[in-house]
């Protein structure tokens, strides 16, 4: 990658990073605009050498004949040069440093100082030639061919050609070496223009893929607050309303009534809950509340709506502090979540007449114990395709999240038992 890649091809990225800074500050002044200086210090010294020509008494022959060569010199920089040094085009950056050597030797072979001109033509053969190999082989032709045009100024005869080769020899080996380490300090900067360039892009693709697995990780947890609050509460809403039909039938006035009742408070209650979803509060059952309070009303509604007796036992952990079982928010919604998604297993699938709740310590109270909440009942159980059901997977990451775990097995008597243990210093939810 050149120079030119890493200036024209950063991209954009979030800063706050001491390497973006970096990338900022080296990738700050493309290429394309360090160019322009080049382009602009080449005019300066072919402008400063005709000038200096021209007062320095070179006949008007001559005089015309090296500005003619430099006419050329311009020209050719316009027209490949100038390109090659912003593309790094090889065939264009040749066929001007062929032009460049011819022009450079002519004007020096008219005299006066054109001498000038072999800064601008060093400096352009190690920008615009790659690999350093062809700018050592152009700048011994330069070389060469200044040797001779400075000869030519008095006659070209043999002494002055022996005389000007040692000066022009120094100059070579002046302009290789000074060359090389251009030619090394330039690699190494696009070397680390690269390595910059290159740890912005896997920068802006980490934070994507980060994004990625946000958005997605966010939609399976808004999934599972709906799956365990809003659809539970639209289920008990079609069963209670059947209910109420089918006391409707039989004429049972004051049945359906009941039945309608629960239809009401569980309608305001997933109306409350979907208000907490889009506010992004915690769950509306733990606003205001304990955990044993919310499990204690959660038992009461599960009672009146199916019927079936639900024994809570929080004993214990209703003086937890700040009001929580755990001590932490999140470890007290998890353990709530369990308990709504425990019951509404039941109401699916167990066939139940009874259901304990029992919410309970491990350890001493002095040394912030774990909490342990177990749901049993005495139906039928899980069918074995529940197991892996959205509501017990969703518990599962749930408990996972906060470094508790959960258990779901028969019952000692019958049914299914599910134990869900967190501990007391919870993570986020």
């Amino acid at each position: 990658m050149t120079t030119a890649d890493a200036g024209s091809g950063s991209s954009s990225a979030p800063a706050g990073t001491g390497a973006d800074d970096e990338l900022t500050r080296v990738t700050s002044d493309p290429w394309e605009r360090q160019v322009v200086w080049w382009d602009v210090g080449f005019v300066l010294i072919v402008l400063l050498t005709a000038t200096a020509m021209a007062l320095g008494g070179v006949d008007g022959g001559r005089l015309w004949t090296a500005y003619a060569a430099m006419a050329v010199m311009l020209l050719a920089y316009a027209v490949w040069g100038a390109r090659a040094a912003r593309t790094r085009d090889q065939r264009r950056a040749a066929a001007y440093v062929v032009v460049l050597i011819a022009g450079t030797a002519v004007a020096i072979a008219q005299g006066g100082l054109a001498t000038f001109l072999l800064f601008a033509s060093f400096t352009q053969l190690w920008m615009l030639l790659e690999p350093p190999r062809r700018a050592v082989v152009a700048s011994v032709a330069l070389g060469v061919a200044t040797t001779f045009a400075i000869a030519a100024q008095q006659g070209f005869d043999l002494p002055t050609l022996l005389e000007a080769a040692p000066q022009m020899g120094v100059a070579i080996a002046f302009s290789v070496l000074l060359g090389l380490w251009f030619a090394t300090t330039m690699r190494r900067s696009d070397e680390r223009a690269r390595l910059l360039h290159e740890l912005r892009r896997a920068q802006a693709e980490l934070a994507e893929s980060h994004h990625a697995a946000g958005v997605t990780s966010e939609r399976e947890r808004i999934a599972r607050e709906i799956h365990d609050t809003l659809a539970q509460g639209f289920t008990s809403v079609v069963t209670q309303a059947q209910a109420a039909t089918a006391a409707l039938d039989r004429g049972e006035q004051g049945r359906a009534r009941e039945r309608l009742l629960v239809v009401e408070q569980t309608a305001r209650d997933n109306l409350a809950e979907a208000r907490a979803l889009v506010a992004a509060f915690a769950p509306v059952p733990l606003q205001g509340s304990t955990l044993a309070e919310a499990l204690r009303r959660l038992a009461e509604r599960f009672t009146a709506e199916t019927g079936t007796p639900v024994m809570l036992d929080v004993a214990g952990v209703t003086g937890a502090v700040g009001g929580g079982a755990t001590g932490h928010a999140a470890a007290d919604v998890v353990l709530l979540r369990a308990a709504q998604e425990a019951l509404a297993n039941v109401r699916r699938h167990a066939g139940a007449h009874a259901v304990t709740i029992r919410l309970t310590r491990d350890g001493d109270d002095g040394d912030a114990p774990d909490v342990r909440l177990e749901v049993t009942d005495d139906g039928r159980g899980l069918p074995p395709g529940q197991v892996d059901g959205l509501g017990l997977a969703g518990m599962r990451e749930r408990v996972s999240a906060v470094g508790g775990t959960l258990a779901v097995e028969p019952g000692a008597e019958g049914g299914t038992r599910v134990e869900v243990h967190v501990p007391s210093s919870g993570g986020a939810a």
